[in-house]
C-alpha cells in the first residue's frame, strides 16, 4: 500500500475539490475565502505514515496531535505536526523540522513520499504546505509538552470508514452559527484545516482518479 500511496501522491491531486468536502460553512458568502493574500504567513505540516505491528500483522497509522489549551484560534485543536516556515527553509524542511521538534521523529528516519495541495487558512492567515512522509518502523515519539498535549495514533483504515465523517452546527463568537464537518477519531473532533487536508488525502485513496 505504501508504494501505491507514493504513486498517487506523484500523480494528479484532487486539490480544492477534495479539500472542500470537509470545509466549514463559510461565514461570509460574498467573500472568496480561498483567495490567498500576498501577506499570508507560510507554514508546513506533515502527515506521517508508519506501521504498527499486532499479531504479526503490520497496519499503517498516521500521527495527529492535540494542542494544549491556550488563547487563540488553534488552542486545543487536533492537528498535524507542523508550524511556521523559518527564513531560508524550504517548505519540506519546515515540515521535517517541526515534526522533530514537536514529536521527536528524526528527519533521518523519514522518506518524503509527496506533497498534497496547499491550503489557505483565513482565521490565522497561514498558507499551509502539507507533506506526506513514511517511516518504515514504528517511531519512538518524544513529545514537546509545550506544543503537544496528546499524540493520537490513528489507523489509516479508520480514515476510510465513512461513519467517522460527521457534521454539527457550532456557534462561534465572531461568526455566529456555522455547519462544521469533522472526522470523529477516538472521541476527538478533527475539523478545519486538518480535516480538509485529510479529506484530500482520503479522496486520493478512495477514487484513485478512476
Amino acid at each position: 500500500m505504501v508504494d501505491d500511496i507514493h504513486k498517487l501522491l506523484n500523480g494528479p491531486l484532487p486539490g480544492l475539490s477534495g479539500q472542500l468536502k470537509m470545509a466549514p460553512e463559510p461565514a461570509n458568502e460574498t467573500v472568496n475565502r480561498w483567495d490567498v493574500p500576498d501577506n499570508c504567513r507560510n507554514a508546513s505540516v506533515l502527515l506521517l505514515l508508519y506501521p504498527i505491528s499486532k499479531d504479526e500483522q503490520a497496519e499503517l497509522h498516521f500521527a495527529l496531535t492535540r494542542r494544549p489549551e491556550y488563547p487563540g484560534v488553534h488552542g486545543g485543536q487536533i492537528s498535524f505536526p507542523g508550524g511556521r516556515r523559518e527564513k531560508g527553509e524550504t517548505p519540506e524542511e519546515t515540515a521535517l523540522r517541526e515534526t522533530y521538534e514537536e514529536i521527536g521523529v528524526s528527519p533521518d528516519t523519514l522518506e518524503i513520499m509527496g506533497q498534497l495541495s496547499s491550503l489557505y487558512i483565513p482565521p490565522s492567515n497561514f498558507c499551509i504546505s502539507p507533506f506526506v512522509a513514511f517511516c518504515p518502523i514504528q517511531p519512538t515519539f518524544e513529545l514537546d509538552v509545550i506544543e503537544v498535549a496528546e499524540l493520537i495514533e490513528t489507523p489509516l483504515s479508520l480514515l476510510l470508514d465513512p461513519t467517522i465523517r460527521k457534521s454539527e452546527i457550532w456557534h462561534f463568537e465572531n461568526y455566529g452559527e456555522r455547519k462544521i464537518p469533522f472526522f470523529e477519531i477516538f472521541g476527538h473532533k478533527v475539523w478545519g484545516a486538518t480535516a480538509m487536508i485529510l479529506s484530500e488525502f482520503l479522496a486520493l485513496l478512495e477514487n484513485k482518479f478512476e
